[in-house]
């Protein structure tokens, strides 16, 4: 594949979180201080029980009796009010998942010496770091991330991936070839729900692109001064997020207020991303969310981005425009859309906004 398509961006160097958090600092240093963000314990109410992130089961959607329909609905409800839901009963085994946290806690656990092995390079998205930094004044994450791209396999960086210690190496190609799975069942679901054609999700899907993002939240002095992760949403079709050590920290935004993820055990978080709303055509909605951090203990997290495959062209799926419902986002180049995101700050839905078709455009502009 051209090079050039593969190379979808990169952010600027920025020193480890991790290591500075084991300084014994009391304040934090300005480039972390978010000042122009909601307070990060400012939420709805957890007691109204309709703020609660939905269940879905899958066990439900692969059965064939009423509890199939009934679960159907559920899922279309989530992706259509929520673009946010928990899964449970998802098929990949507890021991895999044991595994992966795991690995996980001991990767980060690395000496900095062997981490630079994994740091990012310049200009490049990859590797140990953070993205989305375009400029020295930008207000840094107090987070430390390690981002790769998992599958095709081919798409993998010789340096990352077939670098990784053993066993973490052969334990994340089996996750990632599970998850994978796990995505295309999701989207075909999804696609029975919206009663949209199956070929317009295989075509674009089937082979997709797929990366992983390993986060590391060190305990902060001041976590209401900071932000693990800027509110934004995500760029791809599905996300798939897995607590490491179940703390809490994700949040969501609904009618204006930030809902706290509270994770239920062996279960994925699973969201709706940018282009998966571009698909849709604006009925399952990509949802802004951001993580917070605490003052007492360190919260990892790992997600896993299903997206299409890189050569393709996406828009709203034709079996989903109609008349009364025509194209609300302009037909672009996978890469061309990915470049264009991975070269801004992240900024709530910004960007996804630019991707709407004017208003009055002439129909096939």
């Amino acid at each position: 594949m051209d090079a050039n398509l593969t190379k979808l961006g990169g952010s600027l160097l920025v020193p480890s979180v991790q290591e500075l958090a084991k300084e014994p600092i009391t304040e934090v240093p300005s480039r972390y201080v978010h000042s122009d963000q909601d307070h990060p314990f400012i939420h709805a109410d957890l007691g109204s029980p309709l703020l609660q992130v939905p269940v879905i089961d899958l066990s439900k959607l692969s059965s064939s009796n009423d509890s199939l329909e009934s679960e159907l609905e559920k899922l279309h409800v989530a992706c259509r009010a929520w673009g946010f839901f928990q899964l449970i009963n998802h098929g990949v085994s507890r021991s895999l998942l044991e595994e992966v946290k795991s690995e996980i806690q001991e990767f980060f656990k690395l000496p900095m010496a062997e981490k630079k092995m994994f740091w990012q390079e310049e200009g490049d998205l990859e590797g140990f770091g953070q993205s989305f930094v375009v400029s020295e004044e930008q207000k840094l994450d107090w987070n430390d991330r390690f981002y790769m791209v998992s599958l095709p396999r081919h798409l993998r960086n010789p340096r990352l991936f077939p670098m990784l210690p053993s066993p973490f190496r052969d334990v994340l190609d089996k996750y990632s070839l599970e998850l994978r799975d796990l995505a295309m069942k999701i989207l075909l679901l999804m696609a029975k729900a919206l009663k949209m054609d199956t070929k317009d999700v295989i075509e674009l899907f089937d082979g997709g692109r797929q990366s992983l993002r390993m986060n590391y939240y060190p305990p902060c002095p001041r976590p209401e001064l900071v932000m693990g992760v800027t509110p934004h949403s995500d760029a791809t079709a599905l996300t798939i997020l897995l607590e490491v050590n179940e703390m809490e920290g994700l949040q969501i935004k609904k009618e204006g207020k930030w809902v706290p993820v509270k994770p239920l055990p062996n279960a994925f978080v699973v969201n709706v991303g940018d282009i998966l709303e571009i698909v849709t055509n604006g009925t399952y909605r990509s949802i802004e969310h951001r993580a917070t951090v605490n003052s007492m203990r360190e919260r990892l997290s790992f997600a896993t981005f299903y997206g299409p495959k890189l050569e393709e062209e996406m828009g709203p799926a034709p079996s989903l425009i109609t008349p009364d419902k025509p194209a609300l986002f302009r037909r672009i180049g996978v890469a061309d859309y990915l470049k264009g995101y991975f070269s801004r700050e992240l900024q709530g839905k910004s960007y996804l906004d630019a991707m709407r078709k004017i208003q009055g455009e002439k129909k096939g502009n």
